[in-house]
């Protein structure tokens, strides 16, 4: 499921694609959607292309090619959304959107562009992520960060053992709340029900090794009836 503007930005590559066969520049996508920003654009091209309706030609400037549709658009149905607004013209009736995302724990915002989240608080030692859940604090977040579903918090991280991905003290974090990841994957872990921490994880035969970015920090190995997943890291915003 698209937002209005994944939607609209994908209608407009699409017809550009098709009446020149040229991809549009950033700076006529953000004029076209009306958008302040080429990041705004950036962050609408990536959330197509992981939902595989775009793909980025490779060594081609300006180079995108629209693989596939949403069942809303096409010819055929632009023609049907044609006649039922004519229809609606005359009988006074609305025409309904589909744009807006099954976002469970997430409230949609002012625009579509955004969604606010929940911001539980500093993920530290000793805080386990239910105790926070009352906080009243909530954040803004650009809708491209997010999948088309599933339940989503943010918290700020506290500490430097992320340094080496990318992830700094006083960052917020947006995470996907879920109870497995992949090898590898940066998650939210639960440590013997009273300990919370960010980092990478790896399973190893029955053992489960929670790996630190950070040279100066040392891989912890648990059992693995000592560790819950709460979560996997989807995206990051930081302040200048």
């Amino acid at each position: 499921m698209l937002t209005s503007k994944q939607y609209e930005l994908l209608r407009f590559i699409e017809a550009r694609l098709r009446e020149t066969g040229v991809s549009p520049s950033f700076d006529e996508m953000k004029a076209a959607l009306d958008l302040k920003s080429k990041s705004g654009i950036h962050r609408l091209i990536t959330g197509l292309e992981e939902r595989g309706f775009i793909r980025r030609l490779p060594h081609r400037a300006r180079a995108l090619e629209v693989l596939r549709l949403p069942e809303n658009m096409g010819p055929a149905a632009e023609a049907a959304q044609e006649q039922a607004a004519a229809a609606a013209l005359t009988t006074g009736t609305v025409i309904q959107g589909n744009f807006t995302p099954a976002i469970s724990g997430a409230v949609m915002a002012e625009t579509s562009d955004a969604v606010t989240l929940p911001l539980y608080g500093r993920i530290a030692a000793g805080t386990p992520i239910e105790a926070l859940r009352d906080s009243s604090d909530q954040v803004e977040v650009p809708t491209a960060l997010l999948g088309p579903s599933g339940e989503h918090y943010a918290l700020t991280v506290a500490g430097d053992s992320m340094i080496e991905a990318g992830i700094l003290d006083g960052d917020t974090i947006i995470i996907r709340r879920c109870e497995t990841a992949e090898n590898g994957t940066i998650v939210v872990a639960l440590i013997d029900q009273n300990e919370v921490t960010l980092k990478r994880l790896r399973r190893k035969g029955s053992s489960v090794a929670l790996e630190p970015a950070n040279r100066a920090y040392e891989t912890r190995v648990f059992g693995p009836d000592r560790v819950a997943v709460q979560g996997r890291l989807i995206g990051l915003l930081r302040s200048y």
